[in-house]
């Protein structure tokens, strides 16, 4: 299970994008080229040539932490309107032009960042820098087509929250974790906030945050440096820079006592969640974090799944989750889809109980190396394509690590000890540090019969 957080993938583009997956080549040994053209862009270029194929990304370090109280999920919502056209590419040319040549484009939006990118043949790679250069500075918000569109996110937010129980307890669980921090809203916002958003305001973020110094330009793929950094400086540098962003850090407060919530809602069955708050990238401490998530829930050997699923059966999935690459401290939560003969209470106290077991004691040397193989395997895929390769670079950059971040993470990963994730399993997961939410079915609202008809007379 994952926060939700991406948006505007569709079944159809996830199929295409696992085949793009599986026919990129290798991408982990090689180093990205670097080059900040004279706007202050960053381009990253790396040459993949195992397959002719290529993915161009342009990342904007802006996302719903960008955003203020009111105007939750603006940044996706701009995100959405980038496909509406220019004055040189009308509504619906962009994505023509692509699908024409053959590739797939699509676009994401999380908490710390925006990016758009298209998976192409080499030779058309181009045609997509052409394309993202003019929409970085000539997008036309039309008012018609935004309050359409607005209404087309309205839905995806019914699809991804509203109907969904688990969606919404997500959803639920930052706004009571986070009080004050822009982590507090959704990425696709609340429905209030959406109504009260104006072209203005989405004119204005566009011209806050889409300018070349606030953005990463990343090729990956079968191409030749050299060769297509003066085609990117011809369609990039006469984009004038624009203002420079405050991105100044936004600290919570410290949580002084554990946080609990119920959500009733239509539901087969409970569900359960424990988040803490704890450390980003920016922390020694995030590398033994992210152990620790892999020895309790990657895999059915994990320890969440022999226990609650294998074990007590009082689980139908088990899980837990931790985001290193932030641009702010976030969260390490669990969660339980509960099963209909167990109760809440016992699977809550079961995560617990396996919370208490790593403070007590240390995981195995097995244990341990199990874990470490796994995460520097997920790592290796991950960089074994060129789509993914890419998206861990603009990420990295994002959030204000660097792409160096990327080679850097196996080298702490292989530093830490079981000492040290017993230590962090101690220091953040304390019951003071605790939001527990879960989810209670509700009956479902069955429709009111009709009145019987009339009898008259005969």
């Amino acid at each position: 299970m994952t926060r939700p957080a991406i948006h505007r993938f569709s079944p159809t583009y996830l199929l295409v994008s696992f085949l793009f997956l599986l026919y990129t080549g290798p991408a982990a040994a090689v180093e990205p080229s670097e080059f900040v053209l004279s706007n202050g862009m960053k381009v990253l270029l790396v040459e993949v040539p195992k397959a002719p194929v290529a993915t161009v990304q342009v990342w904007y370090k802006v996302g719903s932490r960008n955003e203020v109280m009111g105007r939750a999920g603006l940044s996706h919502m701009l995100e959405h309107m980038m496909f509406k056209g220019t004055a040189k590419h009308p509504k619906g040319t962009f994505s023509r032009l692509i699908r024409k040549n053959g590739g797939i484009d699509n676009a994401f939006t999380g908490q710390d960042f925006t990016a758009y990118f298209e998976n192409l043949a080499a030779d058309r790679v181009e045609l997509a820098l052409e394309l993202e250069a003019d929409r970085m500075q000539g997008l036309v918000l039309d008012r018609n087509e935004f309050q359409t569109e607005r209404e087309v996110v309205k839905e995806e937010r019914r699809l991804r929250n509203e109907d969904d129980p688990q969606g919404a307890l997500v959803e639920t669980l930052y706004a009571q974790a986070f009080l004050s921090h822009p982590y507090h809203w959704p990425v696709i916002g609340w429905f209030t906030d959406l109504d009260a958003m104006t072209l203005e305001d989405l004119q204005r973020h566009y011209d806050t945050y889409y300018s070349p110094n606030n953005a990463t330009l990343i090729v990956v793929g079968d191409i030749k440096a050299d060769a297509l950094l003066p085609t990117i400086k011809h369609l990039f540098e006469p984009i004038p820079k624009g203002p420079s962003p405050k991105h100044a850090s936004m600290a919570e407060p410290e949580q002084r006592g554990e946080r609990r919530f119920l959500l009733k809602r239509d539901a087969q069955v409970p569900f359960v969640m424990m988040g803490f708050r704890v450390p980003n990238y920016s922390s020694d401490d995030s590398y033994a974090l992210n152990l620790l998530e892999t020895i309790l829930s990657h895999g059915k050997s994990s320890r969440l799944y022999q226990s609650l699923v294998y074990e007590q059966k009082n689980s139908l999935a088990v899980g837990a989750e931790y985001s290193v690459m932030q641009t702010d401290p976030g969260l390490f939560y669990f969660y339980s889809v509960v099963s209909p003969e167990a109760k809440v209470e016992a699977v809550e106290d079961a995560l617990q109980r396996e919370i208490t077991r790593l403070q007590n004691e240390p995981p195995s040397e097995t244990e341990l190396q199990r874990a470490k193989n796994q995460v520097e395997a997920a790592r290796i895929f991950e960089q074994d394509s060129n789509f993914r390769h890419a998206m861990l670079l603009g990420e990295s950059e994002s959030i204000g690590a660097g792409w160096r971040r990327v080679d850097q993470f196996l080298e702490h990963t292989q530093t830490i000890t079981a000492k040290d994730i017993q230590r962090v399993a101690k220091q953040y997961l304390t019951p003071d540090n605790r939001t527990v939410g879960i989810l209670v079915p509700t009956p479902s609202k069955q429709p009111e019969s009709p009145p019987p008809a009339h009898q008259g007379k005969p």
